[in-house]
């Protein structure tokens, strides 16, 4: 498939909002459109940079149109491009994992080709000069910062080796596991597995100016806050003029524990960027982290048994209005009698009354989710102004309710 017709038709699509559902039937028709690589070529609307069996393996993307510059992160490499002037050559970080690294994951049984590697996935403009990157180091995560600045051709384009630190929490370990990540006001944020097997996942804040850095995140816990997740995507919202009320929402799929046959939930979460963590249980935790179900089903009631329930992918159409993005989900189904895939709408409003409406919390001998009927404490959970007294607990005693997760669900539009 012609990854950039895709791409033209998306702009196409999400520009001509007034005709959303004509040019949205349009796009789906263009995704069956299938052509191999050979046709791509013969046509002249593509040309080949490098193929996988020359060592690309393309894991991360940052296209910075305002520098005019495309960064590629691959196995062992950081490629920068003239995205006016693809054909001309590439410059190039060489960045491999540490050879004891290597040889340690193949020793894991690991596969010395598609895995003991250092596979950069993480590509983020952190100032005008530097950027930041991470790689899974051969299945030992490694972040640094990239210096780059001045001309292309001539300027500066290295890593800086004296920066070169721990990825854990930022970066995963496995180079095919779903991550995602953003970085916003020198904060790197991101949903990844903290363990070799993969096991534990969490959504994470490391980085940031001095004297701020330090990591929050979730709690490892499958009751309450995040359970085999598979992150999707995560973005910097503002719900008011108020800087102090902006949020990061992140969006997810994760295994459910209330049912025995361990079905797959889609979701999107929040936590307020503003957020110091608490005290006790809490220190280095999220103290506004919500989530929410993500429902996307064929509306009314013959649709109640159509549930496209794996979030694949987010797409946020910037409106008039930037606190209120459109969000565009595509899912699919896991289930063995109805298979198909689909595409849903959301609003950021809707979004936020779902976050603003009733909790769900734990209770009964088999601690399954049930609707929060008790006196909701002020401030409200998961609220920005939370902060001002989450370090007096005679204040907040109730620390617990901050890991209910919203209770309500949205169809989509």
């Amino acid at each position: 498939m012609p990854r950039h017709a895709v791409l033209m038709n998306q702009t196409n699509l999400f520009h001509a909002t007034e005709y959303v559902y004509e040019s949205l039937y349009a796009f789906l028709c263009v995704l069956t459109l299938s052509l191999s690589l050979s046709e791509l070529v013969q046509s002249g609307s593509v040309s080949v940079f490098l193929s996988p069996t020359d060592g690309l393996h393309s894991h991360s993307v940052l296209l910075d149109e305002e520098r005019g510059r495309l960064l590629l992160g691959t196995r062992d490499s950081v490629y920068l491009l003239d995205p006016d002037h693809l054909s001309r050559a590439p410059r190039k970080i060489s960045w491999p994992a540490p050879t004891d690294r290597v040889e340690m994951c193949k020793l894991a049984g690991k596969s010395a080709h598609l895995e003991c590697g250092n596979f950069v996935r993480v590509l983020h403009n952190y100032n005008h000069t530097h950027l930041y990157a991470c790689g899974t180091g051969a299945f030992h995560p490694i972040c640094a910062f990239i210096e780059i600045s001045g001309r292309r051709e001539e300027g500066v384009f290295q890593l800086l080796s004296g920066t070169v630190e721990s990825g854990r929490l930022k970066c995963p370990y496995d180079p095919r596991q779903p991550f995602t990540s953003v970085l916003t006001d020198q904060f790197l944020y991101a949903g990844t597995a903290s363990d070799f097997l993969g096991k534990d996942t969490t959504f994470t804040r490391s980085l940031g100016p001095p004297p701020d850095q330090h990591y929050i995140r979730t709690e490892i816990s499958e009751d309450y806050w995040i359970n085999e997740a598979r992150f999707i995507s995560a973005h910097p919202v503002s719900d008011t003029y108020n800087p102090d009320d902006d949020k990061i929402y992140f969006f997810f799929r994760e295994s459910s524990r209330d049912r025995s046959d361990k079905s797959v939930l889609s979701r999107v979460a929040r936590v307020c960027k503003n957020d110091v963590g608490g005290l006790r249980s809490l220190t280095n935790k999220w103290t506004t982290f919500l989530k929410a179900r993500l429902v996307c089903s064929i509306p009314g009631p013959e649709g109640v048994d159509t549930h496209f329930d794996e979030l694949q992918d987010i797409f946020m159409l910037p409106s008039r209005d930037e606190k209120n993005p459109v969000v565009y989900g595509i899912f699919t189904t896991s289930s063995s009698v109805f298979r198909g895939s689909a595409v849903c709408v959301y609003s950021m409003a809707d979004i936020r009354a779902v976050f603003n409406g009733p909790y769900a919390h734990k209770e009964g001998p088999d601690h399954r989710w049930v609707e929060y009927e008790g006196r909701i404490p002020y401030p409200r959970p998961g609220t920005d102004s939370l902060q001002n007294k989450i370090n007096d607990e005679k204040h907040y005693p109730a620390m617990d309710m901050l890991n209910y997760t919203c209770g309500d669900q949205k169809s989509p539009k």
